[in-house]
C-alpha cells in the first residue's frame, strides 16, 4: 500500500474509532431530553444496556471472523450496520424502538474498535506501529471526554435526534476511505467456524452484561429472581464455552494465548484500567456539580485537562514503545495513574479547581499510556491469523472492566453517601424538607440557592466524602495493575521476544 493510500486508511480508522468510542458518552448527556420527549422512563436503562451488550457480544466474534476471512469486509460491515443503527435511532418514536436500534448500532460498534487496531498492525511495519497506535489511542481518550460536551451542545442547540444523525456523515467519510484505499491480501486460510464456542460465548456475555447493567435498577434488585437467573445463565453457558473451546479445532478464543506472559498481563491491565478510569469520567463531573455547585456545562468542561493528559500519554507511549520495553512504560503509567487517583481521593469541598485540574492531568496522563500500549502488547509477535482475536479480547476486557467498575464503585459511592447522610441528619428528620427530600436538587442552581446553608453544607460534605471514598477504593485495582506490569517481561514493540 503506498503512502498516500495509507494516510486515507488511517483517516478512516480514526473517524471510525472516534464515532464508535464516543457514542455511549454523547448519548448519555441527551438521555434526559430523550426521555422527556419519548416518555418511557422505566426503559431508560435499556437504551444504554442494549448498546453495551451488543457491542461486547460482537467483539470476540468479529475479531475471530476478521482473522479467518479478512479485516476489510467485517470492518466495512460494522461501519454500515453502525450507520444504519444511527439513522434508525434518530428516527425512533418510542423508547422500545430506540433500545432496539441501539442494539443494531452496538452490533456494528463491536466490529470497529478491535479490527481498527488490527488493521494498523497489518498495514505498518513494527517501527511505525507505535506512533499509529498512539494516534488511535489518543483519539480513543479524546472521545471519552468530547462525547459529553458534544452531546450537551447538540441536544441544546439542534435537538437530540442529531446526537445520532451526526454519526452518518462521519461514518460515510470513513466508509469511503476504507473502501477506496484499504487493500489487503485476498489469501486467507480456510478454517472451520467454531459455532459451539460462538453461541455459548454470546449467550454468556449477554446474560452477564444484562445482569450487571440492570442489577440495582427498579424491579431488578440484586437478589431478585431475574438478576439471579441471568447470573445462572451466564455460569452455565460460560462453563459450556470453556468446554467447547477445549475441544474445538480452531476455537474462538485460543486459551494458549494466556500462557504468554505479555498477552496475559495486557488483558489484566485492560480490565483493571477500564474499571477505574471510567469512574473518573462519570464522578468528577458529579463532584463539580454537587460539591462545587457548577453547571452541567462546567462539569463537562472540567474533564478537558484529563483528556489532554490522556492524549499526551498515549502519544508519548506510542513514540517510545519501539525503543523502551512495555514494562517500563507501563510502570510510568501506573505511577502517574495511582498518584492522580490518590490525590483525588483526598479532595474536600475546599480543594481548589487548580489542584483538581493537576490531579486529573496526572491520572489522565497515566491512563493514556494504556490506550496505545495494551493493544500493541496484546498482538506482539503473534501471527496475523491470531491478531484479530487477541485485539478483540483486549477491547472486550477493557469494556467489561468499565461495566463492572461502574457497578461496583457506584454501589460503594451510594452506600457511603447513605451512611454519611444518616449520620449528618441523625435526629433531624425534618431537615430533608429543606431540599424536598430529593438529592437531585443539589445539582439545580435555582433550587440549591433555596436550601438552608447548614443543610446544604451537610449534603455537600456527604456527597464529597462518598465520591472521594470511592476513589480511595479504586487504588486497589490500580495497585493490582502494578503487579500485572511486573510480569510483562523485557519485550518492546520492536523486539522479537
Amino acid at each position: 500500500m503506498n503512502t498516500a493510500n495509507t494516510k486515507w486508511v488511517v483517516a478512516g480508522l480514526l473517524l471510525s474509532i472516534l464515532m464508535a468510542a464516543m457514542d455511549n458518552t454523547i448519548v448519555a448527556t441527551a438521555m434526559g431530553t430523550i426521555v422527556s420527549d419519548l416518555g418511557g422512563l422505566s426503559q431508560f436503562v435499556w437504551v444504554t444496556s442494549a448498546y453495551m451488550v451488543a457491542t461486547m457480544a460482537g467483539m470476540p466474534i468479529f475479531g475471530k471472523l476478521s482473522d479467518m476471512y479478512g479485516r476489510k469486509r467485517f470492518f466495512v460491515f460494522g461501519l454500515i450496520i453502525f450507520l444504519i443503527g444511527s439513522a434508525l435511532c434518530g428516527l425512533a418514536q418510542t423508547m422500545t424502538q430506540l433500545s432496539l436500534f441501539r442494539a443494531i448500532q452496538g452490533i456494528g460498534g463491536g466490529a470497529l474498535m478491535p479490527i481498527a487496531f488490527t488493521i494498523i498492525f497489518d498495514t505498518f511495519p513494527p517501527e511505525k506501529r507505535g506512533k499509529m497506535t498512539g494516534l488511535l489511542g489518543a483519539v480513543f481518550g479524546l472521545s471519552s471526554v468530547l462525547g459529553p460536551l458534544l452531546g450537551a451542545y447538540i441536544t441544546d442547540t439542534i435537538g437530540w435526534h442529531w446526537v445520532f444523525y451526526v454519526n452518518v456523515p462521519i461514518g460515510i467519510a470513513a466508509l469511503i476511505f476504507i473502501l477506496l484505499f484499504y487493500k489487503e491480501s485476498s489469501e486467507h486460510r480456510k478454517q472451520q467456524i467454531d459455532w459451539a464456542g460462538a453461541i455459548t460465548l454470546v449467550v454468556s456475555i449477554v446474560a452477564l452484561m444484562f445482569a450487571l447493567e440492570l442489577g440495582g435498577e427498579d424491579g431488578y434488585g440484586w437478589g431478585s429472581p431475574k438478576i439471579l437467573g441471568l447470573f445462572a445463565v451466564f455460569a452455565v453457558f460460560f462453563a459450556a464455552f470453556v468446554f467447547a473451546e477445549r475441544k474445538a479445532a480452531d476455537p474462538i478464543l485460543p486459551f494458549w494465548l494466556f500462557k504468554r506472559r505479555l498477552f496475559a498481563s495486557a488483558q489484566a491491565l485492560a480490565f483493571l484500567y477500564g474499571a477505574t478510569f471510567i469512574i473518573l469520567t462519570v464522578y468528577i463531573p458529579l463532584f463539580v456539580q454537587a460539591v462545587y455547585g457548577g453547571s452541567a456545562t462546567n462539569a463537562g468542561l472540567i474533564l478537558t485537562p484529563m483528556m489532554l493528559g490522556s492524549v499526551a500519554g498515549s502519544a508519548i507511549a506510542g513514540i517510545f514503545q519501539a525503543k523502551i520495553p512495555f514494562r517500563r512504560l507501563m510502570t510510568v503509567s501506573v505511577i502517574s495513574f495511582f498518584a492522580g487517583m490518590a490525590l483525588l481521593a483526598f479532595m474536600t469541598p475546599d480543594t481548589s479547581r487548580i489542584l483538581l485540574t493537576i490531579y486529573m492531568i496526572l491520572a489522565g496522563f497515566g491512563v493514556g499510556f494504556s490506550f496505545s500500549l495494551l493493544p500493541t502488547a496484546s498482538i506482539h509477535n503473534l501471527e496475523p491469523r491470531y491478531r484479530g482475536t487477541a485485539n478483540s479480547t483486549n477491547s472486550f476486557l477493557r469494556s467489561f472492566g468499565m461495566t463492572l467498575g461502574i457497578t461496583v464503585f457506584g454501589a460503594i459511592q451510594s452506600s457511603v453517601l447513605a451512611s454519611r447522610l444518616k449520620d449528618a441528619f441523625a435526629g433531624q428528620e425534618g431537615a430533608a424538607s429543606g431540599f424536598g427530600g430529593d438529592l437531585r436538587s443539589v445539582f439545580q442552581s435555582d433550587v440549591r440557592s433555596k436550601i438552608p446553608p447548614d443543610v446544604l453544607n451537610k449534603i455537600v460534605d456527604a456527597m464529597s466524602d462518598s465520591i472521594t471514598a470511592m476513589f480511595l477504593y479504586a487504588l486497589v485495582p490500580i495497585a493490582l495493575a502494578a503487579i500485572a506490569v511486573a510480569f510483562m517481561g523485557k519485550a518492546s514493540a520492536s523486539s522479537s521476544e
